[in-house]
């Protein structure tokens, strides 16, 4: 048996800007996402997809090497009744053969288990796990391979591959990638909480796209705060950072901080994560942030050491 695992991944700086260029740090999960490949006698690629919780979220048959969606069967609440989870593996698959024309083009037939490791709504990669384990399977690049078929910057792609936190900039398919030593002395006073609010990143780039105009000096700018970001050793100045790069992303998108929606009267700082308003957020405090959070309303509050790598 094959395995191949990805690791999930958080956005700390250059949501959105990150896209066009700008210097972002990323840290890749604690948790992510396997893969499992058998081989089996008959001629058809058998998927089955896992949650966290091992319930069976997405079962799909292809026949080869026609590779032809036969069957498919899926969590119909779970993933908002649309119906297409099948289609969208298909297109992958489809795209590889791209890429690899020979991938799956032959009577060997497979057995292809996912397992994630976190929930899969909280937004964690369970596209971009996918989409790097696929790649390493077929030896084809993932960049090119999410380019053809998600689209977005790469950086989850790169936090797949790293056990450490990154400097990303991105350029095409071959991007630009630094493992920094992002350690906080102050980490055990952050915290990721969850909102539960689902965005999809897609809509949150187009909104960007059409209000952005120029921004070469924002991109510089948050380029220059990713770098300070790296080198804060202080917990005021860190929280003044996040502050910055929340005002610069808000008048950019015209959209309000998340601070100004939900925690105005919050003692400490926090800062949205990749498509705001959506999965998590960063939040400074201390140990009375989880019940501030919760009485909010927002019951996942997570310490820093304890999600990233």
């Amino acid at each position: 048996m094959k395995e191949y695992y990805s690791n999930g991944k958080l956005l700390i700086t250059g949501e959105y800007f990150v896209l066009d260029g700008a210097k972002s740090l990323a840290v890749p999960t604690t948790c992510g996402q396997d893969l499992q490949i058998e081989k089996i006698n008959q001629p058809e690629l058998i998927w089955n997809s896992f949650t966290n919780t091992g319930e069976c979220w997405l079962e799909a048959s292809f026949e080869l090497p026609k590779l032809r969606l036969t069957s498919a069967t899926y969590n119909d609440k779970e993933d908002g009744g649309k119906g297409n989870l099948a289609e969208m593996l298909f297109d992958i698959l489809l795209a590889i053969r791209k890429l690899n024309p020979s991938f799956l083009n032959s009577e060997q037939g497979f057995l292809v288990k996912t397992n994630l490791t976190f929930p899969k709504n909280w937004g964690l990669g369970t596209s971009s796990t996918l989409i790097n384990n696929l790649a390493n399977w077929a030896n084809v690049n993932p960049y090119e391979l999410l380019q053809n078929t998600f689209g977005g910057s790469g950086y989850d792609i790169a936090c797949a591959q790293h056990n450490s936190p990154i400097l990303y900039t991105r350029n095409g398919v071959n991007p630009t990638i630094e493992e920094v030593n992002f350690n906080p002395d102050f980490k055990n006073q952050l915290y990721f909480v969850y909102l539960n609010k689902k965005q999809n990143s897609r809509e949150g780039i187009q909104h960007f796209k059409a209000l952005k105009g120029n921004i070469s000096s924002e991109i510089e700018q948050i380029s220059q705060l990713t770098n300070e970001f790296v080198n804060c050793t202080n917990f005021t100045d860190f929280e003044k950072l996040l502050f910055t790069h929340e005002e610069l992303v808000a008048k950019t998108i015209q959209l309000k901080t998340v601070q100004e929606i939900y925690f105005s009267d919050y003692f400490g700082q926090t800062k949205s994560l990749g498509a705001w308003g959506g999965d998590f957020i960063l939040a400074t405090g201390n140990q009375d942030s989880p019940k501030y959070f919760n009485q909010k309303g927002f019951q996942t509050v997570i310490p820093y050491q304890d999600l990233i790598l």
